[in-house]
């Protein structure tokens, strides 16, 4: 796809990921519709000069969300669509409120289904378009301590495919980028312990960007970053029972910053 010509819907655009996101794309010459539930921090989204840039705040776990921002989109003439927002959800299952695991659920997977639901027909319209779903790695490698937050993300990996092979005859690609964990201020102390406790590896947001914006170049399919993120992802497509013990000797250690996690939270 020819950025330079793209006029991008980018959700989630005032975190860590998104505001990196909204820079190279404005970068690489895209006309962005940016948004984001708070309006103040969406304003301050830094872009260069010259930029088309329209900013929506709205809630996509709203009805009322979905329809503005559908609607802000449709008088954009919007070509892309990126779902990025999203919630983290780290904390033993057990210990999660109901209202906590729904958030999360309606947060990573039921919003960028309905919002691409809402934009089908618009995009559908172009002569060439794109949905980009920013999913993670534990939606190939569901992990201890992050249950709901992995269910989100393997349904939306899931849908990513689906949906690819249901607009193979349409001008509509479907791309499916993977992250693992990504440095930003808004990881709870807790998760930021976790990943130095395991030596797991955290990405600028920088880099992600990079990553979805050059997969939406391409108009790749899919799109794991990291090693050995891809490779365990790759075998625990094959033989999951390698992972869980592999993982296994990890759990104390998980449950130890998990119970924190739970301790931090209202």
């Amino acid at each position: 796809m020819r950025l330079s010509e793209a006029r991008v819907v980018l959700t989630g655009a005032s975190g860590g990921l998104g505001s990196a996101l909204a820079r190279q794309l404005a970068e690489a010459g895209a006309s962005l519709l940016l948004t984001g539930r708070d309006a103040g921090r969406l304003a301050t989204v830094a872009l260069p000069a010259g930029c088309e840039v329209r900013r929506v705040a709205a809630d996509l776990t709203s009805e009322e969300g979905i329809a503005a921002l559908a609607q802000a989109a449709r008088d954009f003439g919007a070509d892309v669509l990126i779902n990025n927002a999203g919630t983290g959800g780290f904390g033993l299952f057990e210990n999660q409120a109901p209202k906590t695991v729904a958030h999360i659920l309606a947060t990573d997977l039921a919003a960028p289904l309905r919002l691409t639901h809402a934009l089908l027909p618009v995009l559908r319209d172009r002569p060439a378009a794109a949905v980009v779903n920013i999913g993670s790695a534990f939606g190939s490698i569901p992990f201890a301590g992050f249950a709901a937050y992995s269910a989100a993300k393997a349904g939306l990996r899931a849908f990513s495919q689906a949906l690819r092979r249901e607009l193979a005859d349409s001008p509509v690609r479907v791309i499916h980028v993977a992250p693992r964990a990504i440095d930003t201020a808004l990881d709870p102390p807790a998760a930021r312990a976790l990943n130095a406790a395991l030596s797991n590896a955290c990405d600028r947001p920088e880099v992600v960007a990079a990553h979805v914006v050059d997969a939406l170049r391409r108009g790749v399919a899919e799109r794991h970053i990291g090693f050995p993120e891809r490779l365990f992802a790759r075998l625990n497509g094959l033989a999951p029972e390698l992972v869980d013990r592999g993982l296994r000797g990890k759990l104390g250690v998980i449950k130890q910053h998990a119970t924190a996690q739970h301790t931090e939270s209202p």
